[in-house]
């Protein structure tokens, strides 16, 4: 397996990460058109996180074409943001227990199905945690 060394992010925008703040994922549909997905997003100590079904378009996308985009801006302060490239690698190890955690950290429910989604939901789609290995990050429109 190779080890594919992640740009770290940076400290001063990690909070755009850890607040509940919603992102925006662009992924590449078969054509080759960005498609782009409100997301709820995480951090594992250093790579961005997702979490999706393998069933989604989005999914389907980031299968077929791991390059990925993540864009996270700050609500207090919109000129304030963090744009992460990268190559996506799809986990399906743990993705109920990253999926919980993120309905915890984004709503009230203690977990996604039986409250965001019919818990029958959850025997139809698979759950993936897209764990994004950043190759170029920007941040910020003005640099004070």
């Amino acid at each position: 397996v190779e080890v594919v060394m992640s740009l770290p992010i940076p400290t001063s925008h990690l909070d755009l990460l850890t607040r509940p703040i919603p992102a925006v994922l662009t992924t590449l549909m078969p054509d080759g058109q960005p498609q782009s997905s409100l997301m709820w997003c995480d951090c594992d100590g250093q790579c961005a996180r997702i979490n999706t079904t393998a069933e989604r378009q989005k999914g389907r996308n980031m299968r077929r074409d791991p390059r990925v985009t993540l864009l996270i801006v700050d609500p207090d302060d919109t000129s304030r943001y963090i744009e992460i490239r990268g190559e996506v690698q799809l986990i399906a190890e743990g993705a109920i227990d990253h999926l919980d955690g993120l309905t915890r950290q984004y709503t009230s429910h203690p977990q996604f199905y039986g409250y965001v989604y019919p818990h029958e939901q959850r025997q139809r789609e698979t759950r993936l945690i897209g764990r994004i290995v950043a190759t170029k990050i920007t941040l910020d429109a003005i640099h004070r």
